[in-house]
C-alpha cells in the first residue's frame, strides 16, 4: 500500500546533534529506515504510532504530547501515523 510521506524538517545539524521535526497526516509514514545513531523522540502532539519492525512484527504505541523515549542506534522500522488526526514529534539524534 502506498502511503503519503511524513514531512521531515531539519532544525539543527551540528557536531553534536541532529534535530528533525516530523509531521504526519493521518496514515502518513516515515518509510523504512535504520537509525545509525542513538536518538530521543519528544512528542509534540499525542502520537498514535503504528510501528512496522524488522522481521515483520507490527505494534501500536501511543506517546502522549510532551512525553519522550530514547532508543539506541540500530533500530529499523517504518513509523506510521495510526491515528485519525495529525501527529508530530521531534527527533534528536546524538552524534
Amino acid at each position: 500500500m502506498q502511503r503519503p510521506a511524513a514531512l521531515a524538517s531539519q532544525m539543527i545539524d551540528d557536531a553534536r546533534v541532529r534535530v528533525t521535526r516530523f509531521d504526519f497526516d493521518p496514515g502518513a509514514e516515515t518509510g523504512w529506515h535504520r537509525h545509525g545513531l542513538d536518538y530521543v523522540i519528544v512528542a509534540v502532539t499525542d502520537c498514535h504510532m503504528t510501528l512496522a519492525e524488522a522481521g515483520g512484527a507490527t505494534r501500536s504505541v501511543t506517546i502522549p504530547a510532551g512525553e519522550s523515549y530514547a532508543r539506541q542506534a540500530g533500530v529499523e522500522h517504518n513509523v506510521v501515523n495510526g491515528g485519525t488526526g495529525p501527529m508530530a514529534f521531534v527527533e534528536v539524534e546524538l552524534k
